[in-house]
């Protein structure tokens, strides 16, 4: 008996068919769906054993059906599919399993025979799909369960999670299922082959990333990322422009005179935790011994300097009252301690979970600056520089790129800080928050190149890296948008700060004019050589794009196509700041595979170690402070996707449960996620630039009244 409810092994010497079944309460559109698509696959379907042996059942003797049947029914389904498997062409589509007859004897007899669930755990499909039962119930001899549908639904989903099934629910109306199920088996077929296992697969499926995205990043991994070319570094009259106080101020004037008329934007990535802000003081309670180390030896010893300045000057930080009524609590004999004990407990309550857990809180939360009547976070400090420049029509929109968990930290924080600020500078300030989109993750591999997995054999994914935030930027709706890191903020130098954000959005706002409105000549058809030549030049003079040598040569019709293709793009107006030996990229002009010369963004670890010299002749240092216009000349959003350059990506090596792994991070926000966008540098004064990459960072001018 048992023989007969065994599977027949889907790959043999011949082929591999991929068993994909179909499961759900009774009138879900299993048998309906089954047959499309082995239509659509040019297959064969297994149909449902049990309605012909229960209509047979019914018509003969008015009979329905009994716990005795059920062990006859699992036999004739299996029956069934081994028989459909023979003539199967890569898929075969199985009307219900099994499982389906364990779950309904469950439910009707409280028990089915041990034959039936022992088959029902172990025949194995590559895809389960749980038929929804979102579709209208239909009546016919055998169904008599169209009440209770949704907890019917729970039961069934019930099994799969307990049998560890691989499954995914199938919902929607017939034509709509039918499209998924399409894709999803083809999805499928090509993630097996990439040596995914249904189950990743159902991983990869849930975050939406795109398989041939994988593939790509697997590739890279193999064989690496082409190296960036420097041309040369970008400086003052070769790339950057210098404004003087009296050009700063006219672009700050033309921007107050366009700005009424615009949708403004302010753009935050806020979704990192702080931990490299306090890796220093991490290290220091892992490795420091209370009672057996002294703090002065274990400075000498582990070289950490950053140690020393943090405790000498731990009064001026802004969260110092705090932490130490917080120390008291935790540790009642706090003010007794020796010295080291208690600079110990300082740091502890600091970074411990029952402490304040800074080191695991986005930076934006953490008090950054001390003022007379309170403590701010960046986040406060953000909604005060929205407030001075990026509004108009009596409104200020802030958006943050946030992680989900930490999203409701924010807005407590601007529930609080906002109205204060609102009545500050008589205007209303809209905030909005997005998260990192799942299917921009990657998946890390091995040493070998196979995807890595965590001690309970799952994928590991990880996030994309900033660069992913362009899909966020992507779906602003803007005619200009400020961009700035979350921890680049100031109690100090407001108003230089905002003459010079204001004077970047005149010049990208007057350089888009001009872009605009030769597009529009382009576009009319109506242009002679002179103006065709001035286009050039302003393609090249003014927005740092070498124009091709084999220019002069081309046919007018081809001028125009070349010329409209250079300035229709997204526009970017980056400050630069003097390098003053900040880590990071900087500006440069940089040549393509195809010859073509124009800036970017450049960081160290995307070029040869050859060309580190050129680097290292930078005189400017890229401080993240754009502004950008993402709107085409008819006023419609571009699609900032298309102007990433997928080959300026990083592979980043780090470990998980002590062992390494790789992954591949997606070209950066303000580097390869912008390579093709009309880019212009603009040298703006140090003190715009303040970040905080270390807690320590908090001590420096900017960061103290």
């Amino acid at each position: 008996m048992e023989e007969n409810l065994k599977q027949h092994p889907s790959v043999t010497n011949e082929k591999t068919v991929l068993r994909i079944a179909f499961y759900g309460p009774e009138s879900t559109g299993k048998s309906t769906i089954a047959a499309q698509l082995a239509e659509a696959f040019d297959t064969v379907w297994a149909p449902e054993f049990a309605r012909n042996y229960l209509q047979d059942k019914w018509n003969y003797s008015g009979a329905i059906c009994q716990p005795e049947d059920l062990l006859p029914i699992a036999i004739g389904q299996t029956q069934i599919e081994n028989q459909k498997l023979q003539n199967a062409n890569r898929f075969l589509f199985c009307d219900t399993n099994v499982l389906v007859t364990k779950v309904f004897g469950d439910i009707y007899y409280g028990s089915v025979d041990p034959l039936v669930e022992k088959a029902a755990k172990k025949h194995k499909y590559d895809l389960i799909f749980l038929t929804d039962v979102d579709v209208p119930w239909e009546a016919d001899d055998l169904r008599d369960r169209p009440d209770n549908r949704k907890e019917t639904l729970h039961i069934f989903e019930e099994n799969l999670k307990h049998y560890k099934k691989p499954y995914l629910k199938l919902s929607g109306s017939a034509q709509s299922r039918l499209a998924q199920a399409k894709k999803i088996v083809l999805d499928l077929e090509k993630a097996l082959k990439l040596g995914f296992t249904p189950f990743d697969f159902i991983a990869i499926y849930q975050r939406q990333m795109n398989l041939d995205t994988i593939q790509y990043q697997f590739s890279i991994l193999k064989n690496g990322l082409p190296k960036i070319h420097l041309e040369r570094p970008a400086t003052l009259n070769d790339g950057i422009i210098s404004l003087s106080v009296q050009e700063a101020h006219y672009y700050v004037q033309f921007f107050e005179e366009k700005k009424e008329q615009l949708s403004l934007k302010k753009f935050v990535p806020a979704s990192g935790a702080a931990s490299r802000m306090f890796k220093f003081l991490s290290e220091f309670l892992n490795d420091f011994k209370p009672g057996i180390d002294t703090i002065n030896a274990y400075v000498n010893h582990s070289k950490n300097k950053d140690l020393s300045l943090f405790l000498v000057a731990k009064e001026k930080f802004p969260f110092y009252r705090e932490v130490v009524a917080k120390a008291r609590e935790l540790f009642p004999n706090y003010d007794t301690l020796e010295s080291d004990e208690r600079q110990y407990c300082f740091v502890k309550t600091m970074l411990a979970t029952q402490g304040f857990n800074y080191a695991n809180k986005p930076k934006g939360v953490l008090p950054f600056h001390q003022y007379a009547s309170h403590t701010a976070t960046a986040i406060e400090e953000h909604l005060n520089e929205c407030a001075r420049y990026a509004h108009s029509r009596g409104t200020s929109n802030l958006h943050f790129t946030v992680s989900e968990e930490h999203k409701e930290a924010f807005e407590q924080i601007v529930e609080v800080v906002k109205p204060r600020i609102e009545a500050e500078h008589n205007l209303t300030i809209q905030v909005r928050y997005t998260f990192q989109d799942k299917a921009t993750d990657v998946i890390a591999v091995d040493r070998e190149g196979h995807p890595f997995r965590d001690k309970h054999d799952q994928l590991v994914f990880r996030p994309g890296g900033h660069g992913a935030l362009i899909q966020n930027l992507n779906r602003l709706n803007a005619d200009l948008v400020f961009v700035k890191n979350i921890d680049n903020v100031t109690q100090n130098h407001t108003v230089e700060l905002t003459v010079y954000k204001k004077a970047l959005a005149g010049i990208l706002l007057q350089l888009q004019e001009t872009v605009f409105r030769y597009i529009k000549v382009l576009s009319a058809d109506q242009i002679n050589n002179d103006l065709l030549n001035e286009i050039a030049y302003f393609v090249s003079a003014k927005l740092h794009m070498e124009i091709t040598e084999d220019f002069p040569k081309y046919t007018r019709e081809n001028k125009i196509a070349y010329l409209f293709e250079a300035l229709n793009r997204p526009i970017r107006v980056c400050g630069m700041v003097k390098n003053e030996g900040e880590p990071g990229g900087g500006p440069f002009w940089v040549r393509d595979h195809k010859g073509r010369v124009f800036q970017q963004i450049i960081e160290s670890s995307q070029i040869e170690k050859n060309q580190r010299h050129i680097m290292e002749q930078a005189t400017h240092f890229n401080p993240v402070d754009l502004v950008c216009g993402i709107r085409d000349y008819q006023g419609r959003n571009f699609d900032l996707t298309q102007f990433v350059d997928p080959n300026t990506g990083f592979i980043v090596e780090k470990n998980k449960d002590g062992r390494p792994l790789k992954a591949y991070e997606l070209p950066g926000l303000w580097n390869g996620a912008m390579a093709k966008w009309l880019t212009v540098f603009v040298e703006v004064p140090l003190v715009t630039f303040n970040p905080v990459k270390t807690v320590n960072d908090l001590l420096k001018p900017a960061h103290q009244l």
